[in-house]
């Protein structure tokens, strides 16, 4: 329960206290400014606590995105201003002084106290957040006449038909914003009114996507189409998910950490429901190397997305020809719909593989998959690279150390670090590319043998090299998607070319644990948590130890015994990140972690 002391004279009819209630405060009444504070000191720690004037008007929903966001510490609208736990002693603070000034707890009477206690709130130098309340009405009428007139205004809008608009990401791909959203927000609606949360809706989507995964397994046409049907559907989910946060203001840290782990464990088992159909179908085709190549694409593009964010989070003197083209180019209608396609975000993706998968066969779909997110990845890549070699920006600490982090350098880079340190350091980017070339290039010329050992040990040295030196160069934030390009494409090669069945699905499996690993990395840096605790990284090897050790692997066993051995270092890297990381956002969660909502590009 949350606690809403109200201020100043009540005003007769208001409904005030009612809305409160609705949003789940325990309404108090304040008579003077001393009244409050002593109000305030009775609200237990562990309580969000708000400010209102009692002569508040507007809507229901101006109060519930001014009031109840978990995302925000401190959160005012005109009128209003709450605080969470973290915050009280700002408030508490504050509010001493003002119900001094007031006259040292006489009773006085109140005039406006949430609007002061927000100003000195800014004044201290405490980040107040202010929602944008567009056609939302709230203020703090002083007469009866623009009392009047705030009535009529609220009158005047629909603030459910707001809510639902609100509840729609403001950027979005095209085949979601029109064949997803216009109806989804109505679910939405729906899971609201009926206690629904987002995690149990996200749970739903991946329970759907995996039946779906289980439907393309049968390998035949009524699976194959029933499988399409169920990927659409867990996408309208996935869809909903979000919206029924945004609807109901249910955001968490827990949360957005399932909605982004779930989307990529629900198309990776989608691909490995088409491989395993594939090869069950009449045909009896094996595309595990199609499937396992769609997945290394995918997370690579991925982790160039989250490396060139993050290089580039507090940049300063931020500007570039590119960025200023890539602005008038969203202002022409048609073009922003255009460049939201053509990188194939997840709506377009999930729609495509939903039709073909129902249309045609799990080899056209893996081509037609990997064709597109080829030509995406490189125009997304392309236009990164540009605006990083076009900008003036100094990169901060910050944006170093999480691109260290995603670099996931393992013990022996540390220990080839320590004994370089103070060597000169070369081009960061071009020795890491120098050093995947090197191994990914042996692996395809000489597959199992001891020169790809050897090149390995190579790639390990050049790891090193490469992040001998912060990573705040124009470039350096490819270096993270170059390691993991050079790792997940040897493991591929090599399990291709060990010539048995079997070999490719247990690389898989590994690549998807490793990914699952990578992924982690990220949202824990986009949620301020930190990188994974360093004895996770040296436990699984970190990306220079894992290529090693698959290339010594590869060379020693037979492939009998390489597919047990991928299949044991698949279980074994699965099994650690998987206890950390569920232990990690568990607790975080528990431990009242600030509550994070991801409204970034489409992934």
């Amino acid at each position: 329960m949350s606690t809403a002391i109200l201020t100043g004279q009540p005003v007769p009819g208001s409904s005030l206290e009612g809305d409160l209630r609705s949003l789940g405060f325990d309404v108090r009444v304040a008579t003077d400014a001393g009244d409050a504070e002593t109000l305030l000191a009775a609200v237990p720690p562990d309580q969000r606590v708000a400010i209102v004037d009692a002569r508040f008007v507007g809507h229901l929903h101006a109060l519930r995105l001014g009031l109840t966001d978990p995302r925000f510490p401190v959160a005012a609208v005109p009128g209003a201003v709450t605080a969470q736990p973290a915050a009280r002693q700002a408030l508490t603070r504050v509010l001493a002084r003002e119900s001094s000034a007031a006259g040292g707890g006489a009773a006085v009477a109140v005039d406006n106290l949430a609007e002061r206690i927000t100003a000195a709130l800014d004044a201290d130098g405490v980040q107040v957040h202010r929602p944008e309340l567009g056609m939302l009405v709230a203020a703090v009428p002083t007469d009866p006449q623009t009392r009047n007139e705030a009535r009529q205004a609220v009158s005047a809008v629909d603030d459910e038909a707001v809510r639902l608009r609100s509840a729609v990401k403001a950027r979005d791909g095209f085949f979601t914003t029109h064949f997803i959203s216009p109806y989804s927000r109505y679910i939405a609606r729906w899971c609201a009114r009926r206690g629904l949360t987002p995690n149990q809706v996200t749970t739903a989507s991946l329970l759907t996507a995996l039946i779906a995964a289980g439907c393309a397994a049968t390998g035949t046409r009524v699976g194959f189409v029933a499988a399409g049907i169920l990927l659409i559907l867990s996408f309208v989910l996935d869809c909903t998910d979000g919206q029924l946060a945004r609807y109901s203001l249910q955001y968490s840290t827990l949360g957005a950490w399932l909605d982004a782990t779930f989307d990529r464990v629900k198309e990776y088992a989608y691909y490995a429901g088409l491989a395993l159909g594939a090869a069950r179908g009449g045909g009896s085709d094996d595309v595990w190397a199609l499937a396992l190549g769609a997945m290394v694409l995918q997370t690579c593009r991925h982790v160039v997305d989250f490396a060139f964010n993050e290089a580039n989070h507090d940049a300063t003197a931020n500007t570039s020809p590119t960025a200023a083209l890539s602005d008038r180019l969203d202002s022409v209608g048609w073009t922003v719909w255009v460049r939201r396609m053509i990188v194939l975000p997840i709506g377009e993706r999930w729609a495509m593989i939903a039709v073909l998968t129902a249309a045609t066969t799990p080899r056209i779909t893996f081509y037609a998959l990997l064709i597109g997110c080829a030509f995406a990845a490189t125009y997304t890549t392309a236009g990164r690279v540009l605006r990083s070699l076009t900008r003036k920006a100094r990169r901060t600490d910050r944006a170093a150390k999480a691109l260290a982090d995603l670099a996931d350098s393992g013990p022996l880079v540390e220990l080839l670090t320590r004994a370089a340190r103070g060597a000169s350091r070369y081009s960061a980017p071009y020795t890491a590319l120098a050093g995947g070339v090197l191994v990914l290039a042996s692996a395809l010329l000489w597959g199992a043998g001891w020169q790809t050992v050897l090149c390995a040990v190579g790639y390990a040295l050049m790891s090193a090299i490469a992040v001998l030196r912060p990573l705040k160069g124009a470039l350096d934030w490819l270096v993270p998607p170059i390691f993991r390009a050079a790792e997940y494409c040897t493991v591929l090669v090599l399990a291709a070319k060990a010539g048995m069945n079997g070999v490719l699905p247990a690389a898989f499996g590994l690549v998807a644990a490793v990914a699952y690993h990578h992924y982690d990395t990220v949202y824990r840096i986009r949620g301020d948590a930190g990188a994974p605790p360093p004895w996770l990284v040296r436990a699984i090897g970190g990306h220079e130890g894992r290529t090693l050790l698959v290339t010594i692997l590869a060379e020693l066993l037979t492939a009998a015994q390489f597919k047990v051995a991928l299949t044991a270092l698949a279980g074994y890297v699965a099994l650690v990140v998987l206890v950390e990381s569920i232990r990690f956002w568990v607790a975080a969660h528990k431990g009242g972690a600030p509550a994070v909502h991801d409204e970034g590009e489409p992934a």
